[in-house]
């Protein structure tokens, strides 16, 4: 497949992978936000203790916010493997970097999402609840909370290798989606590292927090931004496409022979 083949295909697919990483954000966003603090240094009524089996009266509810950010880092996922196929083969090498980083963080909280819905929820309702305590996602201190530190901490290294990739945009949507990767990645990196400088053994949900509402952001920006972006190219490619047929449709003009 030529370059130019590989940025329509990316193009194509990229159309509609933007618009819903944007939509999804704004979903997973809204759930969580309306989602109650159970446990913690901000739980104020009705909180959840050690070793945390009254979370079962809270199941489903607590844990709904996670199916759309499952989906969300899927799709964020096949985002930046469109941007890779998208982006000019000078790029592709920090592209390329960007996917590894996105699929270690991806896999991360896959694993970490998917065993609060598979493992603790069905566990809390029968009562299985021995040895719970350190993965539920109420546990500040928990696994649950180390694995999306890990995870988000992965991703804002992919935002930043993917901003990398797009320098030298043709367009100021391009440069405004690759200032937003940049800096979208590099609060999240420094939010990692102040607030394990500030609050060390008390970090609680504090990087957690502050990583998931950047990731929100940036994807639902960037998402935005890329419908856009992606469109145009598809638009370009289909009037290339279209004036190479019409050439090729028109008949040949016959060559005017000059008497001597």
């Amino acid at each position: 497949m030529t370059d130019n083949a590989a940025r329509v295909s990316a193009s194509r697919l990229g159309m509609w992978v933007a618009p819903a990483t944007a939509a999804v954000s704004v979903v997973s966003l809204g759930v969580a936000v309306s989602t109650p603090v159970r446990s913690g240094p901000w739980c104020n009524d009705g909180c959840v203790a050690y070793p945390y089996t009254d979370a079962a009266a809270f199941v489903p509810r607590d844990y709904l916010w996670m199916y759309p950010e499952v989906l969300l880092v899927l799709l964020f996922l096949l985002l930046a493997v469109c941007l890779l196929h998208w982006v000019p083969p000078q790029r592709r090498l920090s592209a390329a970097i960007a996917v590894c980083f996105a699929v270690i963080g991806a896999a991360v909280l896959v694993i970490d999402y998917g065993t609060q819905l598979t493992v603790l929820q069905p566990a809390l309702l029968t009562g299985q609840t021995e040895g719970l305590s350190a993965l539920t996602q109420y546990n500040p201190h928990g696994v649950f909370i180390a694995l999306e530190n890990v995870g988000y901490a992965v991703l804002g290294v992919a935002f930043v290798f993917l901003g990398g990739a797009l320098a030298g945009g043709s367009s100021r949507l391009e440069r405004a989606v690759r200032w937003v990767f940049i800096v979208g990645g590099a609060l999240i990196l420094a939010a990692l590292v102040l607030s394990a400088a500030i609050y060390r053994a008390d970090l609680y949900y504090w990087f957690e927090l502050m990583s998931l509402s950047i990731t929100w952001l940036v994807l639902i920006v960037s998402g935005s931004l890329l419908t856009v972006v992606f469109a145009r190219a598809c638009r370009s490619a289909q009037g290339s496409s279209a004036g190479l047929i019409r050439r090729s449709l028109e008949p040949a003009k016959p060559e005017s022979s000059s008497g001597s």
